[in-house]
């Protein structure tokens, strides 16, 4: 038995709504008709009801307010409706963790999520799957928080340093959060691309088979981490993997975005 294997045979696996269960099924699909979606978030009022408010936040700038779920797809984009909504599901199925701050938790993450996108739209990938996996790519942590605290204590010991949480999980436990995350995924069903994108996360050029998401997500994280991340926060990234990615630092720096500009799910 795997060191990964063993750890989820002592972990109490986060339980997953049935509609969150029935959105990561669309994703497979890139035809799915709008009524689908919006049928399966219909049946979780509550989700609904958080739904909207985050679509009627200012975040969104939308010149109309959104009422329901048909003006919610329509105004925000089915895609992003559809992430949003798996966001919320899976914020909600994890406790929170003594000794792990949980907003400087989500900032990362949704700051992941925001780099993530912006470096896929800049090579021509789907947006909304390199946000979400962005996103999620730390979830695996909580996990660990959860079987091991005393671990957790460490990994979380000051100072946080770009990548330096990864190492510390390899070091303490023989795999890293993004492992964790993607066996998590692949138990609830997620795209295989995202299962793998997730599982290389951390060490992108030397697990295998080179994931382009992956080393989106690998770059992504790097730059979520930074304390006030800036342009100068290129030219800190490995150029092994930015030249693996045939990504222009160029365009990077004229490109880089605020994180302000960046969707925050956390908001209620």
């Amino acid at each position: 038995m795997s060191k990964l294997d063993s750890f989820f045979a002592t972990v109490k696996l986060p339980t997953m709504p049935e509609v969150a269960h029935a959105l990561i099924q669309t994703l497979n699909d890139e035809d799915v008709p709008i009524a689908k979606v919006r049928d399966i978030l219909a049946k979780d009022p509550a989700l609904t009801a958080k739904l909207l408010r985050m679509a009627n936040s200012a975040q969104f700038g939308l010149r109309r307010g959104v009422s329901n779920l048909d003006d919610a797809i329509s105004l925000v984009g089915m895609d992003k409706v559809r992430t949003m909504s798996l966001c919320a599901c899976m914020s909600e199925s994890f406790p929170v963790l003594p000794g792990l701050d949980r907003q400087e938790f989500w900032r990362t993450s949704m700051h992941c999520a925001g780099y993530s996108q912006w470096l896929a739209g800049g090579l021509g990938m789907d947006g909304q799957t390199a946000w979400l996996t962005g996103m999620m790519v730390r979830l695996g942590e909580l996990l660990i928080g959860q079987a091991s605290p005393e671990s957790l204590a460490e990994i979380e010991a000051l100072p946080h340093l770009p990548g330096g949480r990864w190492e510390r999980e390899k070091r303490l436990l023989g795999f890293s959060e993004g492992q964790v995350t993607a066996e998590l995924a692949r138990r609830w069903n997620f795209p295989v691309p995202m299962v793998q994108a997730l599982e290389s996360a951390s060490d992108p050029l030397t697990n295998g088979t080179f994931s382009r998401l992956g080393a989106i997500v690998h770059l992504a994280e790097l730059m979520a981490e930074m304390p006030k991340p800036s342009v100068d926060v290129v030219d800190t990234l490995p150029l092994d993997v930015v030249a693996a990615l045939l990504l222009d630092l160029d365009w990077m720096r004229s490109r880089f975005p605020s994180t302000e500009s960046f969707v925050d799910l956390t908001v209620h």
